[in-house]
């Protein structure tokens, strides 16, 4: 059964303190929620054999913490990832799907990623306990129904403000 871990990037520094959008990096709390959610995905037993991360710095550092629990995931970066919309961020899940992963992890920005994982928990019927909105190192988790995303269940919740 395929399964699908959304995470969304962890809070990174300002924009007044970046030399722009796509170089901005974690703060010292983003670091540790990262490391944080890790955590609590490895005590889940959560896998992943392939890795859906924007190119972005906070993503790519967001991600770090997971490429050491999924140690053999495939590590995939387009660019369409950065601030992708909840429909590319579907389509590039289905796109992994097709060509044989089994279990991904996808890592992205708000507000595509918190869409994303909405739509998803919403089709599983499984509201309780979403965050309002969705905050940074928020992670979820689903199995899937085959290669179709329209009947998930959800597996896992990691909201870092909860």
């Amino acid at each position: 059964m395929p399964s699908l871990i959304i995470m969304r990037h962890a809070k990174a520094v300002d924009r007044m303190e970046a030399e722009d959008d796509f170089e901005r990096g974690l703060t010292a709390r983003g670091h540790e929620d990262a490391a944080r959610a890790a955590q609590a995905m490895t005590e889940a037993g959560l896998k992943a054999d392939y890795a859906l991360v924007s190119p972005a710095r906070r993503t790519r550092e967001t991600f770090k913490p997971l490429a050491a629990i999924f140690p053999g995931a495939q590590l995939e970066s387009p660019m369409a990832l950065y601030h992708a919309s909840k429909e590319m961020l579907e389509r590039a899940v289905d796109d992994a799907l097709a060509n044989g992963a089994s279990a991904i992890v996808l890592v992205g920005h708000n507000p595509g990623i918190g869409e994303f994982a909405h739509a998803l928990a919403s089709r599983a019927d499984a509201m309780d306990s979403m965050p309002y909105g969705w905050p940074t190192s928020a992670a979820i988790a689903f199995d899937l129904d085959g290669p179709d995303l329209n009947r998930p269940t959800r597996t896992f919740l990691f909201n870092p403000k909860a």
